[in-house]
């Protein structure tokens, strides 16, 4: 496994965990930086079998308040980054024949929640890119899929663009899944080869009618 993140500590202690990984520093939206860590992916395994575009950050406002500036950098982040990620790796799963690219959208995009607008927008583009990317590589033997978590306990919260105190209060009594759950999910969608899954409970029009079994 190759993890990658601006926060090196983090990852490099995990990858020590997990064994037969490696941890590269890697801000998503700089290309110089995504380069190097396809660079150190292939020096390290010679391959890149599968790419998990899980990078992202929310926003928090009502239309009428959307900073312009907060909007572009969650765009970024949440859309133009996964892209060039899969830029950057497409080359090599060419050459191998053989792929799977996962986009992390989110439930939210199920829902026309006040507020969310800006943040939903940018899932919603990366969603129909997963789709037309998967459609377009079609025969290569390299599959786009996109998963749909719903709540997951993360550091979601505490790192979203702003409107931080509003996010709380609307997720207020929510039950968060585990990230393992999502996890165990993306690894199903990677065997399956399917174009999407969700985690989304049915009562909010998504598939999920119980509790996932990790």
């Amino acid at each position: 496994m190759v993890l990658a993140a601006r926060r090196e500590d983090r990852i490099r202690g995990l990858a020590d965990e997990l064994g037969r990984a490696i941890a590269v520093r890697c801000d998503v939206t700089d290309q110089a930086q995504t380069d190097a860590l396809v660079r150190a992916a292939l020096e390290a395994f010679g391959r890149i079998d599968v790419l998990v575009n899980n990078a992202g950050q929310g926003l928090q406002a009502e239309v009428e308040q959307i900073s312009l500036d907060d909007l572009r950098a969650v765009l970024e982040l949440n859309l133009v980054a996964p892209l060039a990620m899969m830029q950057a790796v497409l080359p090599s799963m060419r050459r191998q024949g053989t792929g799977a690219i996962i986009n992390v959208s989110s439930g939210t995009t199920f829902a026309d929640v006040p507020g969310t607008g800006g943040y939903v927008a940018s899932k919603i583009a990366l969603e129909r890119l997963s789709a037309i990317a998967r459609n377009e590589l079609a025969g290569t033997g390299i599959v786009v899929s996109t998963i749909i978590p719903f709540a997951t306990s993360t550091e979601f919260l505490t790192s979203i663009r702003a409107g931080r105190a509003d996010a709380e209060a609307m997720t207020a009594g929510a039950v968060f899944d585990p990230p393992e759950q999502v996890t165990t999910a993306i690894l199903d969608l990677i065997r399956s080869g399917a174009p999407r899954a969700d985690l989304v409970p049915a009562a909010y029009g998504g598939t999920r009618t119980s509790t996932p079994t990790l």
